[in-house]
């Protein structure tokens, strides 16, 4: 007097196995085995276990070099920062470029004092120099008065 389901349900735990069952020696849980104050059962801060899982995954340095073009402002002043902009981070050089070519030779001046800061508050950067660059020439390759080949040589007088 079995129904369809009962029979599908025997038949499908003698295919893949039922639930194991446990006698009661194996139940039985040994003092040593759980003790609450344990060594590595303190719980930690969740600051605590994003610090050593980036350590693990090895993202220490491309999360210092974010950091570091972030705050800008703060590493290098903010007067600075108004006038210049961290680009990139390419081989341990950071590249700045500036609003002009004279703030880029001032800043050129302070590259040791920059460096010693960034290498101080960034550590994990890995920056060891700075690029500084003018504002970008404009381009006479493209655009409506470009020609192919080598193009007008008179172009300044």
């Amino acid at each position: 007097m079995s129904s369809e389901a009962a029979r599908v349900y025997a038949h499908m735990r003698e295919i893949f196995g039922g639930a194991r069952r446990y006698t009661r020696q194996e139940r039985k849980v040994t003092p040593a085995d759980s003790v609450p104050f344990g060594s590595g059962r303190d719980p930690k801060g969740l600051g605590d276990a994003l610090t050593s899982l980036t350590a693990q995954l090895g993202w220490n340095s491309p999360l210092a070099q974010h950091e570091l073009l972030d705050s800008w402002g703060n590493v290098a002043g903010e007067e600075t920062a108004k006038h210049s902009e961290p680009l990139s981070i390419t081989d341990g050089v950071l590249i700045v470029r500036c609003e002009s070519t004279a703030w880029a030779t001032q800043l050129r001046m302070m590259r040791a004092d920059i460096v010693t800061r960034i290498v101080e508050r960034f550590p994990h950067a890995g920056i060891e120099s700075i690029r500084f660059q003018g504002p970008d020439a404009p381009s006479w390759k493209r655009g409506p008065r470009s020609i192919p080949g080598r193009g007008p040589r008179d172009t300044y007088g």
